[in-house]
C-alpha cells in the first residue's frame, strides 16, 4: 500500500473513530490570536482534524504550552486552510496563512513572539512556511511563502509532529534547527519509512507535557 493510501486510510479511520465518540459532531469555535500577547502559538492541524485547533495535537499541545509558560500570556491561531486531501493546494494555502498571519502579528506586536505547531499535513504547511519545501512528501507542496529573515528571531520554537517530510529523508536544517522539536513515533508510516502502524499517527497527543518543555527551553 502506498503511503498515499495510507494516509487516506488514516484520515477516514481518524473520521469515523472521532464521529463515533461524538468528538466530530460540533465544529469548535476559531481561535484567534489576541492583541499582543507575550506568546502567540499559530497552529496547522492535521488533514481533517477536528477540534479548536486540532483534537489529536493541537488542543492538547496548546494547553500544555499555555500552562508552562503561565504567567506569561498566550494566544492561538488556527491555520485558515482546507487541511483536505481533496485540495490540491490544501497546503500551499496554509503556507500562505500561517506566513500572513505571522507577519501581520509581528507588525501589529513588535515583542511578541511564536512557537509554531504542526501536524501531519499541517507539519508540510509548518515546513513549507520555514523555508524547507514539502514538495514530494505525502500531501506535501511547493513552497509559495517563507517568513521573512528579519522574524527569524522571534520564532521562539517550533513543533512538529507525524512530519510528512522525514518519510523522505528530509528534515528541519538551517536556521531553524535548534529551535524545532520533530516528532515521529515508532511506525508511524507518514513520518518513517516502512512504518506500518497507522495507530502511531494518532499517539501524538501523548507527546504534549515534552513539546510545551521544549518550547519553554526556548521562549
Amino acid at each position: 500500500m502506498s503511503r498515499v493510501s495510507r494516509f487516506r486510510l488514516l484520515s477516514s479511520a481518524v473520521t469515523v473513530g472521532l464521529a463515533a465518540a461524538g468528538l466530530a459532531v460540533a465544529t469548535a469555535p476559531v481561535a484567534s490570536a489576541a492583541a499582543c500577547t507575550d506568546i502567540d502559538v499559530p497552529v496547522a492541524r492535521g488533514t481533517g482534524e477536528p477540534g479548536t485547533l486540532g483534537f489529536i495535537v493541537g488542543d492538547p499541545v496548546y494547553q500544555a504550552v499555555q500552562n508552562r509558560l503561565r504567567p506569561r500570556s498566550l494566544s492561538s491561531y488556527r491555520v485558515d486552510y482546507p487541511a483536505d486531501l481533496g485540495e490540491p493546494a490544501s497546503v500551499q494555502k496554509g503556507n500562505t496563512d500561517l506566513v500572513n498571519h505571522v507577519r501581520t502579528q509581528a507588525a501589529a506586536c513588535p515583542q511578541q513572539r511564536f512557537v509554531l505547531v504542526g501536524y501531519s499535513q499541517g507539519a508540510n504547511v509548518v515546513d513549507n512556511s520555514i523555508g524547507i519545501s514539502s514538495d514530494g512528501a505525502v500531501v506535501g507542496g511547493p513552497i509559495v511563502a517563507t517568513i521573512p529573515a528579519d522574524l527569524a528571531p522571534r520564532i521562539a520554537a517550533i513543533l512538529l509532529f507525524g512530519n510528512p517530510i522525514r518519510a523522505i529523508g528530509r528534515q528541519v536544517t538551517g536556521t531553524y534547527q535548534s529551535r524545532t522539536k520533530d516528532y515521529c513515533a515508532d511506525g508511524d508510516p507518514i513520518c518513517q519509512p516502512g512504518g506500518a502502524n497507522i495507530l502511531a499517527h494518532l499517539s501524538y497527543g501523548g507527546n504534549a507535557a515534552d513539546a510545551a518543555a521544549f518550547a519553554a527551553g526556548k521562549v
